[in-house]
């Protein structure tokens, strides 16, 4: 593999995202995580914030076509081994939705490892749906429960 292991692979990406005229203006520290679903590697996850024109839909094909750049297969299993995977979260606009994607992403409030990182780079966003921040989604995500009574 040409970018060394997974956080390596994320600080290229990143850069390959600033030479598509997107103007990164947040990264979060990289955090280490267990994968969902049948695949065996360690990812790291992180997250971004890009200042951009495009619309979502125009924002995936870049994010996509990095992912290719990057040597990722869309075929087969869903959840499979990859060496990238780039999603969009949240966006300016609000709520965004065709038959190909979905904004704010359908599962981002029920992952730790999506919302630590993002609460490091823009804790005062709000989910457009819930009207929480990330901060405080984070918190209900990840506050002890109560002791058994």
């Amino acid at each position: 593999m040409r970018w060394g292991g997974p956080r390596a692979i994320l600080r290229a990406a990143v850069a390959d995202l600033a030479t598509r005229q997107l103007v990164v203006e947040g990264v979060s520290a990289w955090t280490r995580s267990r994968p969902l679903g049948p695949s065996l590697r360690e990812y790291a996850n992180g997250a971004v914030v890009v200042r951009s024109g495009l619309e979502p839909r125009e924002m995936l094909a870049v994010l996509q076509a990095i992912e290719v750049a990057f040597g990722r297969k869309r075929q087969g299993q869903r959840w499979r081994s990859r060496t990238l995977d780039l999603d969009i979260v949240l966006w300016s606009g609000g709520c965004w939705a065709d038959e190909v994607l979905m904004v704010p992403h359908r599962e981002f409030r029920a992952r730790a490892f999506v919302l630590g990182p993002a609460v490091q780079i823009a804790p005062r966003w709000r989910d457009p749906v819930s009207g929480l921040t990330l901060k405080h989604l984070r918190a209900r995500l990840t506050r002890r429960a109560p002791p058994p009574r």
